[in-house]
């Protein structure tokens, strides 16, 4: 236990949190009751052992997490084969496990959804990553993330590649549309927050060159171009000249990733990257006979 939680910290994840996670997770699966198939067909005693295999190509991702739930299972002996954002082949085995056969059985669909989920994530952003390759221009995630499950996702967007945005919204500022209106305009709202927090890193959303213009007065740490065309992020960059860093959100697609990272923006804001991510499909298959 006591290295798993190393393990995890060194990973930018927080134990307590990940444990928390999984214990909501196993209690959800057996809502206050127990395995009905496991214990009418399992004797008590029986020990197995079982592979984690990567069933596809992808980048793998929630290695330790997968562990987490082993462990909270009370299956301890296991052993990690491959690196959190390794890139695999199909039939790559990733994790082995042995211990009692209930105890893996509890662990196996909680262990195998946050493993696929988030080498989904991982897998989703390579892709993205290897589309803007030969660019300055890094891809990022949002906060358009799971409920409960934004510290994982946003682990493992970086195991694919890209970079965190704000993890929350008390670490940074960021200006949006709504908040334009219901503060009565770009203006009022950044000198409200730069009065109230004036060492605070301050992003503000635009949505038009004319907004461009007042958000570039400000002096802001970052503009957000908000379903901008290439060519008007590439007119935004003209107009800032370096001065300004820019992120081009909305609009965004693999096919024309490249278009938009070509145009000088400094990043990309991929909600895709968290919200729409395919599960890579992972298995946990029993040796037969051990």
């Amino acid at each position: 236990m006591n290295q798993l939680r190393d393990n995890l910290k060194s990973l930018g994840l927080s134990p307590n949190h990940i444990f928390q996670i999984v214990k909501d997770a196993i209690g959800e699966d057996l809502a206050g009751g127990t395995d009905l198939t496991s214990t009418a067909t399992i004797s008590d005693s029986q020990v197995s052992s079982a592979d984690f295999t990567s069933r596809a190509a992808g980048v793998i991702s929630g290695l330790h997490v997968a562990a987490a739930v082993l462990e909270y299972c009370g299956v301890n002996h296991y052993e990690v084969l491959v690196d959190e954002g390794a890139k695999v082949l199909a039939g790559k085995v990733l994790i082995t496990a042995q211990g009692n056969t209930k105890k893996l059985l509890l662990a196996e669909r909680t262990a195998l959804n946050f493993l696929s989920h988030l080498s989904g994530i991982s897998t989703l952003t390579s892709q993205w990553v290897e589309a803007t390759t030969g660019t300055k221009c890094k891809v990022r995630d949002t906060r358009k993330t799971t409920p409960g499950l934004r510290q994982l996702e946003k682990f493992a967007t970086r195991m694919g590649g890209g970079v965190n945005h704000r993890l929350s919204l008390s670490e940074s500022v960021l200006i949006k549309d709504n908040h334009i209106v219901a503060a009565g305009g770009i203006t009022p709202a950044f000198n409200a927050i730069r009065k109230m927090y004036p060492d605070k890193f301050i992003e503000i959303e635009v949505d038009s060159i004319e907004q461009l213009q007042e958000a570039i007065s400000l002096k802001p740490d970052l503009i957000l171009l908000d379903n901008m065309s290439p060519e008007q992020c590439a007119q935004a960059v003209l107009i800032t000249g370096g001065s300004i860093k820019l992120e081009a959100s909305g609009g965004l697609t693999l096919s024309n990733a490249k278009n938009y990272a070509n145009t000088g923006v400094d990043y990309l804001a991929v909600g895709a990257l968290t919200h729409s991510a395919p599960a890579l499909d992972i298995g946990l298959d029993f040796r037969k006979g051990k």
